[in-house]
């Protein structure tokens, strides 16, 4: 049975969940093309207990699996990459961005370097030692996430999730908000960050709940304009609006409705 240190099928859900979006808006917006934000986490890393976890590397096999996930993505849309300072997550970006444009991508910008963003890291860990102590007598990180958002974990160890979520999203927007107006080719900008990132923001937009799906190397959310609406949608198949209640903090009751 592959492991996830030699499975080649990590990102692809992801990259059709792109795919699925872009040939949507293609039928109901031809004039704009997929203006979207792509959240997601870094490919393939090692394990290695004699450095800080966030210093362990992308594996080779991660390295192939991100320059694969850029071939996958539609070649005509131009991406910009940032990621989480740790450098697997900007050798991530790297990555994807070369195998997008060494597939034929359209534009040569999509080659430029990605820029780390503090924003797309662990900020809400507001006591990194603690935090760590918690992961490892939590017995797994989807544990720790039902703490954290049961209330469980102090606030001096870790952000309210709702406040961190509502965070996170203003950062995509401040992205999304960027992107050249009227590019009928469409526009990509890729946020690579960690699977505690992408549990936090699926549960606290009210898409999924921590322990509905296992974040998985190279998964990803994808913040996009729908006409007047902005969306995020899971590759899971989840979708809700970005609201201005959302953006305050406050999450549906509900999961999102599914596509």
């Amino acid at each position: 049975m592959p492991t996830d240190q030699t499975r080649d099928d990590f990102g692809q859900e992801t990259a059709a969940m792109v795919r699925t979006v872009q040939a949507k808006l293609a039928e109901t917006a031809p004039d704009t093309g997929l203006q979207g934000v792509l959240l997601m986490r870094h490919s393939a890393r090692e394990y290695r207990r004699d450095i800080h976890d966030l210093e362990n590397p992308l594996t080779d096999h991660g390295r192939e699996l991100a320059q694969a996930f850029g071939r996958q993505l539609p070649q005509q849309l131009t991406l910009r990459g940032f990621a989480s300072p740790p450098h697997r997550c900007v050798e991530t970006a790297e990555l994807v961005l070369q195998g997008h444009h060494g597939h034929g991508a359209a534009r040569p910008d999509t080659a430029a370097l990605p820029r780390p963003m503090e924003a797309l890291g662990v900020f809400y860990a507001l006591d990194q030692s603690r935090m760590w102590k918690g992961l490892n007598s939590s017995n797994g990180l989807q544990n720790y996430m039902h703490s954290w958002f049961s209330g469980a974990i102090p606030a001096e160890i870790m952000m309210p999730p709702q406040l961190a979520m509502a965070m996170i999203l203003q950062v995509l927007l401040g992205r999304l908000n960027s992107a050249e107006a009227g590019d009928r080719d469409g526009h990509l900008d890729l946020c690579v960050s960690h699977d505690m990132t992408i549990y936090l923001v699926r549960q606290a937009c009210g898409l999924e709940a921590a322990h509905d799906h296992r974040v998985e190397f190279l998964d990803g959310l994808l913040l996009y304009r729908d006409g007047e609406h902005i969306r995020l949608r899971s590759h899971h198949g989840a979708e809700v609006d970005v609201t201005d209640t959302l953006l305050r903090g406050y999450a549906g009751t509900g999961k999102g409705n599914s596509q």
